[in-house]
């Protein structure tokens, strides 16, 4: 790798010449394995479109490591990033790599032909990348992937609703389980775009780290009319939180106000067979170690409800240290309880419990 030497000795990257973030390694290391796995199945041209490339980090990565590739294209508006990025294909002795300057929407429109589309479409913006998602969408083969990158915390946390729900129509609210609602933002907003089209996304693996949450999500010509799409009410009084297709104001437990999330994807996060897969391409690939353990517990928590509980919560409505997380998710089970850990939390479990009957138990 060629990068900026302010990238590495400055707390926040700088943009200028071009943007690199170092801190984002494990992340491009899920996204070599992502595309690794869904590639192994795919049927059609292997074209990877990196719609803003930046120095081509990723898109290098997936050139020089994934073998079944056929030809990536590095876009960016920014030439000098292009120029390094050039360098470091040069470097590596990549040669199915092509460079495009170009404004992002600008490139994937042109690359909307029914030859031209991608099988793999990354979309790494700063902030949010709603502005991108029809374009991106349109850009994508029938049964392609679309990779998508939100970092405006600020605004999928609840700082700022009314920006969220401009951005991603709907609003979210501050909880301990915050990033799980920002990431069922991200999906329901691609869901609703791809809506207009008369398309259906089906979510693959969802993965977050510090400010950087992403989404992986097959595109297909709509087949069904399954409702994804909902709420998550979440009582600040006692705890209580569950999905619901409706509005709802009132807590089920203690009749308090409750707040609503949403709309937002309600339903999986992760798909079991291509975690799996994720988990055997892992086994080829030079990744960091870390990824093994966060791919564990996405097949864990599959299936269970939205919204997880983390001890340190726990711990507060109790006034006590609580159990630790291993004997927590065994009574669970003992009770009749389902009990997962969660990748979104080291210190959180997903349960079909209420959080009345986990106080009555811890």
């Amino acid at each position: 790798m060629l990068v900026p030497k302010e990238s590495l000795s400055e707390d926040v990257p700088p943009k200028e010449p071009a943007f690199f973030n170092p801190r984002a390694r494990v992340s491009r290391d899920f996204s070599i394995i992502a595309y690794s796995a869904f590639l192994k199945n795919f049927k059609g041209p292997k074209i990877f479109l990196d719609s803003l490339a930046g120095i081509g980090a990723r898109s290098i990565r997936v050139a020089n490591e994934i073998k079944s590739i056929e030809k990536v294209i590095v876009n960016d508006v920014n030439q000098q990033a292009l120029e390094i990025g050039k360098s470091i294909a040069t470097l590596n002795q990549v040669t199915n790599c092509e460079f495009s300057e170009n404004e992002a929407c600008r490139f994937l429109s042109l690359h909307s032909t029914r030859d031209g589309r991608g099988a793999i479409i990354d979309v790494d913006p700063f902030g949010s990348p709603s502005r991108y998602l029809d374009c991106a969408i349109r850009a994508t083969f029938h049964g392609g992937l679309l990779s998508v990158t939100a970092t405006d915390m600020t605004v999928l946390h609840g700082i700022f609703p009314e920006a969220c729900q401009r951005k991603y129509y709907g609003t979210p609210v501050r909880t301990i389980y915050g990033n799980e609602i920002a990431l069922r933002l991200i999906l329901g907003c691609i869901n609703m775009v791809a809506g207009r089209m008369d398309i259906m996304i089906h979510p693959l693996f969802v993965q977050h780290s510090m400010h950087y949450y992403k989404a992986y999500a097959k595109i297909l010509v709509r087949t069904n009319t399954k409702d994804c799409m909902g709420y998550i009410l979440h009582c600040d009084n006692c705890g209580n939180r569950k999905a619901v297709h409706e509005v709802e104001h009132t807590c089920n437990i203690c009749n308090s106000k409750a707040k609503l999330a949403g709309p937002l994807w309600i339903e999986s996060l992760h798909d079991k067979d291509f975690v799996d897969s994720m988990i055997s391409e892992e086994k080829n690939l030079t990744v960091d170690k870390s990824c093994t353990l966060f791919l564990e517990k996405c097949k864990e928590e599959m299936g269970m409800p939205p919204a997880y509980f983390t001890l340190d919560e726990i711990g507060h409505r109790k006034q006590s240290a609580p159990p630790s997380l291993a004997k927590i998710i065994e009574k669970l089970k003992e009770t009749g309880h389902r009990a997962t850990r969660t990748s979104m939390n080291p210190t959180g479990f997903k349960t079909d419990a209420t959080i009345t009957e986990i106080l009555s138990l811890v």
